[in-house]
């Protein structure tokens, strides 16, 4: 009996695409609003889900211009009136973290930092440290794997 061929040319399609680092950067805004309503559809109508404050950085999946698909720091995926967005970066700090005077391990601490605080992003990440800014205007360094919105 003739054993049939196994197609695996696109599951090592697939794998390879997966072990690619991502080539397009993600885009991310910030709310902009007090606090915006995100709903499970594109339209005022539909399910509301939850609220987002002011500031919270969200990751664009889709741009409907009148509306956005969003990702947010949990994975969960909504639509938000495109209207409360703004294109200002800002960052969620994900985990307790010291803000440094210098990008290094070794800089003077200027603050610590407690887990889902708002930071505005100055820099991009170097070296695995990124420029921030504290709403109460502390400008510093903290490692870019203590925050989400990169």
């Amino acid at each position: 009996m003739k054993q049939q061929k196994q197609h695996t040319k696109p599951l090592l399609i697939a794998a390879l695409f997966m072990l690619l680092p991502n080539l397009a950067s993600a885009e991310f805004r910030a709310v902009n609003v007090l606090k915006a309503v995100v709903y499970d559809s594109p339209s005022a109508q539909s399910k509301k889900l939850y609220l987002l404050g002011q500031g919270y950085p969200v990751e664009v999946i889709v741009n409907l211009a009148e509306w956005v698909k969003v990702r947010d720091q949990q994975g969960g995926l909504s639509w938000i009136d495109a209207k409360q967005l703004s294109t200002k970066r800002t960052l969620l700090i994900v985990s307790p973290v010291e803000i440094k005077q210098a990008p290094e391990t070794s800089g003077a601490v200027l603050a610590r930092v407690e887990k889902d605080v708002v930071v505005d992003l100055l820099e991009p990440a170097k070296n695995g440290w990124v420029k921030v800014k504290h709403r109460d205007g502390l400008v510093g360094f903290v490692q870019a794997s203590a925050v989400w919105g990169l």
